[in-house]
């Protein structure tokens, strides 16, 4: 259990988070029914086996948001649609309008969805209390603003809002590859996306590259600016960070996977609290170092 990406939101740390077990319980996936297309609830971070709806580690959570959603492809609609509509048109001599298309397409989906597959979904989230933070493994703000929601429903208030940095994380990135100092530990990789700032301008994206290159100096000196940059933080993580602050690409290197070898974890659930400890871990001080290089605003409250 690693999470891929990360899309952050902030909250104000007075927040308690006291009836989160209570609200959890009432917001619990339920299957879908025959005539939705899809629903959203809690589900375990262990798997189907365990009743546990958070798991904690410290001053860590973790959440799993559940979904189940039928597939009913609008091709396969809009084909049967057609060929009602082709009949009626031969009886009639004519074709029907348009509310009339409406209610047989309505009737059409109504007919279909308790046929249609389900196809389930989970969407991880790391909770940290200490930083006021909840961290998604999404790299799609829609996804993440979807399970604040629903965090939002379990808690009855949940202001998170994304991050908002009082630099431009663009400008940041774009400093530390034209040789500009760079947070401790932090160290440069071989991918970068650098853009024109004027509108419609050239997009170049480089990929096992050195970044310190001719190649690249020429682009910075050219006005494009850095908006995707690969980076890595104590040979213990592996990312690419973007200008929406947004971690895409998260993995975790040998020298924090050799932590986790090195604990006597004799069960599944154990080895899973191991990797969520380890895990938050390198979360909460990626958070750290992001927080102080791009000034961070915290969230009030």
């Amino acid at each position: 259990m690693f999470f891929r990406n990360l899309t952050f939101f902030r909250y104000p740390t007075s927040l308690k988070l006291d009836t989160l077990d209570a609200g959890l319980d009432e917001c619990q996936l339920r299957p879908v029914g025959p005539l939705e297309l899809s629903t959203r609830g809690f589900v375990s971070p262990y798997g189907r086996d365990s009743e546990a709806l958070a798991a904690r580690q410290g001053d860590a959570l973790w959440l799993t948001l559940g979904g189940e959603d039928r597939l009913l492809p609008g091709a396969v609609v809009n084909d049967m649609l057609s060929r009602k509509l082709d009949e009626i048109e031969q009886k009639e001599g004519q074709r029907p309008g348009g509310r009339t298309r409406k209610r047989l397409k309505d009737e059409l989906i109504t007919e279909l969805l308790p046929r249609a597959f389900v196809k389930p979904s989970r969407t991880d989230a790391l909770v940290d209390t200490g930083h006021g933070v909840i961290a998604i493994d999404t790299s799609s703000r829609k996804t993440g603003e979807a399970v604040v929601s629903e965090v939002r429903r379990a808690l009855g208030s949940f202001p998170a809002l994304p991050l908002n940095a009082e630099i431009a994380p663009r400008s940041v990135l774009t400093g530390w590859v034209a040789g500009g100092e760079m947070p401790e530990g932090l160290v440069i990789g071989e991918e970068c996306e650098l853009r024109d700032p004027v509108d419609q301008g050239a997009v170049v994206k480089v990929q096992r590259m050195d970044l310190h290159s001719d190649e690249i100096a020429r682009h910075l000196e050219s006005g494009k600016q850095v908006t995707r940059l690969a980076l890595s933080l104590d040979d213990h993580v592996s990312f690419v960070l973007g200008e929406d602050l947004v971690v895409r690409k998260f993995k975790l290197l040998e020298g924090a996977v050799d932590e986790l070898e090195s604990t006597d974890a004799d069960d599944v659930h154990a080895e899973m609290d191991a990797r969520f400890i380890l895990m938050a871990a390198e979360v909460k001080r990626l958070f750290a170092v992001l927080e102080s290089a791009m000034k961070l605003s915290r969230a009030e409250g």
